[in-house]
């Protein structure tokens, strides 16, 4: 049975128009006028167990008004929902005991005192007693890499400190689901690959099913098995990552050094995106020419010292997926 269920959901928000002028003003507060936005549009999908997802899309998709669904901060306007069985609107205070939530933006340790402090609080709202705290903290402090800072007030951590203690105190009473909303927004790129390893790692160890969402085509590309793209606030691809390689761009990178000068001409299929006498990087549409053909071309040039064969970045493919499908309606 599928972790999560979800299953033709809706969210409908009705906004005040502003209106300009001191009549139109007035008229508006005596009478205002709403206009409804559909954040979230008739989407259905199921997660598995120990399954790591992205949830993707352009700003304004309906990511965040999902995932806020699927925790209960948000009742949907129709449609259905489980989490672990559980309907988040109806049972949200025992969904809670089971999930974990980080949102990039926002913060759940406390400004002015050390995680440490954070992490006891955490711990007595979710009933965890003493001893099992101090053992789960002790495992978290380890798989994170916090005593160096463990007793710091938070306002005197880095935003990857703090990250990193975000997600250690979401995981604080075990939870069988963690959904990440912008996990990686604003770190520099060394921390953003410890992060990433360090949710591969918690999800072998422990099995815990990962909701993600995110604009770092990296953490999709580096963590995530399976995506689904959603648009307007509708689901237009449900694939696995690997997929929407191989399906959305009939494209490969070649980069290639020289042992000998070289003044390259490209045949039909092949551009020539970077150059140098001693070396290239091309990119070949394999509709038109295939590999075996760029790559005879280039042997045939004589003097080849290195060659490699490459996918493009993520992001590329994704931008192909919105430029390529119907305006959605």
């Amino acid at each position: 049975m599928p972790i999560i269920q979800v299953s033709k959901l809706n969210k409908l928000y009705r906004t005040r128009i502003k209106e300009e002028g001191l009549k139109a003003s007035f008229r508006a507060l005596v009478k205002p006028v709403y206009k409804e936005v559909q954040a979230v549009k008739d989407i259905s999908f199921t997660v598995e167990k120990g399954e790591i997802l992205a949830f993707i899309g352009p700003n304004g998709a309906g990511k965040s008004t999902t995932i806020k669904m699927l925790t209960g901060i948000l009742h949907p306007t129709s449609g259905e929902i489980t989490v672990l069985g559980l309907d988040p609107i109806k049972k949200r205070q025992k969904l809670s005991y089971h999930i974990g939530t980080v949102f990039g933006q926002k913060s759940q340790l406390w400004f002015h005192l050390p995680p440490t402090d954070s992490f006891a609080l955490l711990g007595a709202i979710y009933d965890i007693d003493k001893s099992t705290l101090k053992k789960r903290v002790d495992e978290l402090t380890e798989c994170f890499e916090l005593g160096d800072f463990l007793k710091t007030p938070v306002r005197k951590l880095s935003l990857g400190q703090r990250i990193r203690c975000e997600i250690a105190a979401s995981l604080i009473h075990t939870p069988d689901i963690l959904f990440l909303d912008e996990p990686t927004i604003g770190l520099d790129v060394v921390i953003k690959q410890r992060i990433r390893e360090l949710i591969i790692d918690m999800n072998r160890k422990e099995g815990t099913t990962i909701f993600l969402t995110s604009h770092d085509t990296g953490d999709v590309e580096k963590v995530c098995k399976r995506a689904i793209v959603i648009d307007q606030g509708q689901i237009i691809l449900d694939h696995p990552v690997k997929k929407l390689k191989y399906d959305y761009l009939n494209k490969k990178i070649i980069s290639v050094r020289f042992d000998l000068e070289q003044h390259l001409k490209a045949p039909s299929g092949v551009t020539i995106e970077k150059t140098g006498t001693m070396g290239a990087r091309l990119s070949v549409d394999t509709r038109v020419c295939s590999i075996d053909e760029a790559m005879r071309w280039l042997i045939a040039k004589g003097g080849v010292a290195d060659l490699t064969v490459q996918d493009p970045p993520l992001e590329e493919i994704i931008s192909t997926i919105f430029t390529s499908q119907p305006e959605v309606v």
